[in-house]
Order: C-alpha cells, then sequence, then structure tokens
C-alpha cells in the first residue's frame, strides 16, 4: 500500500512522462525525494530529444551520485512511472540509492506491447529490478496509476504508427 504522498509523487511522474510524450520521447518520468521527504530533481525521459540512453532513472542516479551523501543516497527514494529497465536498475544499485516505487511495471508493458501487436526487439533482456538488483527494495504497481502510464504508452504507439 502506498500513502497518499507516494500516490503524490507518482502522479508528478505520470506527468513528467506525458511532457516526454509531448516532446516526442517515451513516456516515462521519474522523481527523486530524500529521506526527509524533500523532493531533490525529477526529470522525464529524453532518448530523442537528447540521446539514446538518456532514461530519468539513469540521470537521477547519475545526479545523486555526483551531489548526495552515501548514506543520504541510502535513504531517497525513487518514484517512477514504469519499473526501471535493466540499465537503470544497475544504474540506481551501483548508486546506493534506496527503495523504488514505481507506478506500472515491465511486465505490463510487455504485455501492452503484446497486446498492440508490437513485437520490436529491445537490445536488452527485460528483467525485473529485483533480477538486476536483489537488495533493492521495489514496490509496485499501482493499480489506477498503471492505466494512466498505459493510456501514454498506448498515445505514443499510435502517434509512432500515424
Amino acid at each position: 500500500m502506498i500513502t497518499k504522498q507516494e500516490e503524490s509523487h507518482l502522479k508528478r511522474c505520470i506527468e513528467l512522462a506525458a511532457e516526454a510524450l509531448q516532446a516526442g520521447d517515451a513516456p516515462f518520468g521519474s522523481v527523486l525525494v530524500a529521506g526527509s521527504g524533500e523532493v531533490l530533481k525529477e526529470d522525464r525521459n529524453r532518448i530523442n530529444s537528447l540521446e539514446a540512453t538518456y532514461h530519468p532513472e539513469l540521470a537521477l542516479a547519475q545526479w545523486a551520485a555526483a551531489n548526495m551523501s552515501e548514506e543520504e543516497r541510502r535513504q531517497a527514494v525513487v518514484y517512477t512511472s514504469g519499473e526501471h529497465c535493466t540499465m537503470c536498475s544497475a544504474a540506481h544499485a551501483w548508486a546506493g540509492l534506496g527503495r523504488i516505487v514505481y507506478a506500472s511495471s515491465s511486465k505490463q508493458l510487455l504485455q501492452w506491447q503484446q497486446q498492440q501487436g508490437i513485437t520490436a526487439k529491445s537490445p536488452i533482456n527485460s528483467l525485473s529490478i529485483n533480477e538486476v538488483a536483489p537488495d533493492i527494495e521495489a514496490q509496485g504497481p499501482v493499480a489506477g496509476l498503471d492505466e494512466e502510464v498505459k493510456a501514454l504508452h498506448l498515445q505514443a504507439w499510435k502517434l509512432r504508427n500515424s
């Protein structure tokens, strides 16, 4: 179960994902929150507008590694619209960040793609956060919010095919 504050952070992630979509990027957004509850940084996907590896989860892990102490990173939480990919899960673990809370899972994303007949092969295997980084506490998906994320992905795929 997530708190109202956590839900608020996830809704902000979905807003950032919508901003990414409007900018021509894949719909993903993330928020880094200190152990005290202060929002430290937020970002959105920029794989088309900047470069192919610019995922918000990776950008937040890199920022945290450069700007936070080890203890601050351990206490921090990353909220995200979609479960971390393999690259982002590894970066999160190497940076020593704390918990991850995600609105929708990688498994859901694959199911949604299959339902839409999307067969594009990813260059990496889709693994859960804990398959990559078993010691990270990860929570998600969140019922209701996952449907909002799904709607953004459906819109992205429709735009791509029009």
